[in-house]
Formats: C-alpha cells, sequence, structure tokens
C-alpha cells in the first residue's frame, strides 16, 4: 500500500494535523514524515520532532498522498526550490494533496492551484502581499476539495482530516470528531 507523506517544516502548526493523522491512523494508512532536511524540527508550540527522511530521499512512487500543515511564517518556506519542486512533482504524479491554513501558499508558488477553487489561512493583504495566488479561484469556503487538491483555513482542522480521510478512500469513524 502506498504512504502519506507528511511534511513537517520550522513552526509547523501541530494542531492542524490532529484530526488528519487520527484518521490516517484509525484507516490503517501507511505514512512517513518528511523533513527538508536531517536536522530537529520544532513545531510552533515547542513540539519537537525528527522526520523519517528527507525531501531529497522520497520516491513519489511510493506515496499516493502528501499532508501539508501550515506554518506560523510561510514566508520562511518559500523560496525552498526542493520543496516547491516536491510538490510540483507530487501533483503531476496526480498525488491527494491536502494543505491546510497557510501551506496553500506553497501549491500556489509551484503552480498546483492553477483553475483550481482553492482556500488559504492568510489575510488578503497576506494573499496579495505574496504576489502568486490567481484570485479568481479563491473561496471564504473553510475547506475546498477541487479534484486531487485539498485546502482548508486552519480552524476548519476537523473537516480538513475528515475530507483527506474520504479522498483516501479511508475506514474511520467520522463521528469520533463531532462535539
Amino acid at each position: 500500500m502506498k504512504k502519506t507523506a507528511i511534511l513537517l517544516y520550522s513552526q509547523f502548526s501541530e494542531y492542524e494535523l490532529s484530526v488528519a493523522l487520527s484518521i490516517l491512523m484509525q484507516g490503517n494508512k501507511p505514512t512517513i514524515t518528511v523533513g527538508l532536511n536531517d536536522e530537529k524540527i520544532k513545531g510552533e508550540s515547542g513540539l519537537s520532532c525528527i522526520a523519517d527522511t528527507q525531501i531529497s530521499e522520497v520516491n513519489l512512487d511510493e506515496i499516493d498522498s502528501l499532508l501539508l500543515p501550515g506554518c506560523m511564517d510561510i514566508a520562511l518556506l518559500i523560496n525552498e526550490q526542493e520543496l516547491i519542486d516536491f510538490i510540483r512533482n507530487a501533483n503531476a504524479k496526480g498525488v491527494i494533496i491536502a494543505s491546510i491554513s497557510s501551506s496553500p501558499s506553497l501549491l500556489a508558488k509551484a503552480e498546483v492551484l492553477k483553475n483550481k477553487k482553492y482556500t488559504v489561512g492568510l489575510s488578503p493583504e497576506g494573499i496579495n502581499k505574496l504576489g502568486f495566488f490567481d484570485l479568481s479561484h479563491f473561496s471564504e469556503d473553510l475547506v475546498v476539495q477541487d479534484g486531487n487538491i485539498i485546502t482548508a483555513r486552519g480552524r476548519g482542522f476537523i473537516q480538513f482530516g475528515i475530507t483527506f480521510g474520504k479522498a483516501l478512500h479511508l475506514s474511520f469513524d467520522e463521528n469520533w470528531y463531532r462535539e
């Protein structure tokens, strides 16, 4: 069975991954955590992680999905060309890409949001400042799926995880995450 690659980078938002990770576990979906390099990664709330592998070592033929959390300062990642190329190449292979909060910025930079409806957890000023979003396809919805691309605002992390699990056809108890 192919794996879900979970990208981890400095200041990633741990809570935005919580439901998606739980659903991956419930659905017995193999995962691999991926860092930009082999250094320890510290999330925005201080959780330290060591990724299973680094981006340069991932075989895209072994994954069918990619999960991207947001991070405190997405501008730190915008010029990481290896990351942008990885996202672009994963999309070209038809990988399901789930991106939340600020991380759709990386998808926009990689040009995988072209002609796709999407949302992003940035202010209009933040979106305009980056300068590479096509605002004609922007949606105010909490979670948006357009083909193989799932995007969400950070506060939509529960529905984001559920949408991701459904896109992967995983068996899980959706009600576990309801109030």
